[in-house]
């Protein structure tokens, strides 16, 4: 008897792992039963227009789901509501072509407002462009002190490069030198 209610029981939570979840039906008081996970999930969020920490932190996870389209028009959105750390991720996706055309101009842009608006990271990244002269004009003064208030914010990676000397080797090697050489 034991063993026929631990066969029964197995079977049942067998049965209960491969059930389908019930399909999604939408009327005219919303939606019963959504999608909660994958780009079904963050598609519905974005024309919803649902901008909040915890969907705009799965913006960098819509990469991963090899739709750079959703991941730019989820993190744009993020990055105009004032989420700096979208900010920064829109700065990398324009500074590597992630989903549109290769952008400096708006790549340090992005850094320029994240920095405004009090990241470190934002400030470390504009700092670099401002030092470089790379989407913004070579202004390595104004740079520095950027590097310096991320440091003074407690960011390793800037507090590094000021221990360099400000030597940019020692925080981005040479993999990328061909972006930033002077376009004027």
């Amino acid at each position: 008897m034991k063993r026929q209610i631990q066969t029964l029981i197995f079977l049942a939570l067998a049965s209960a792992a491969h059930a389908q979840p019930p399909a999604p039906v939408e009327d005219d008081h919303g939606v019963l039963n959504p999608q909660d996970t994958g780009v079904a999930m963050l598609t519905r969020m974005i024309e919803m227009g649902v901008i909040d920490s915890v969907t705009c932190s799965l913006g960098i996870n819509a990469t991963k789901y090899d739709n750079l389209e959703l991941a730019r028009k989820l993190t744009r959105r993020c990055a105009e509501a004032g989420f700096t750390k979208a900010m920064t991720w829109m700065s990398q996706m324009e500074n590597n072509a992630m989903g549109g055309d290769y952008n400096p101009d708006a790549s340090a842009e992005w850094d320029r407002r994240a920095a405004e608006a009090g990241d470190p990271v934002g400030k470390f990244n504009y700092g670099l462009d401002l030092i470089r002269g790379h989407g913004v004009a070579k202004d390595e003064a104004l740079g520095r002190s950027y590097v310096d208030e991320a440091a003074e914010d407690g960011l390793e990676i800037a507090k590094r490069l000021q221990g360099a000397d400000y030597d940019l080797d020692e925080v981005t090697p040479d993999a990328d030198n061909w972006k930033f050489a002077p376009m004027f």
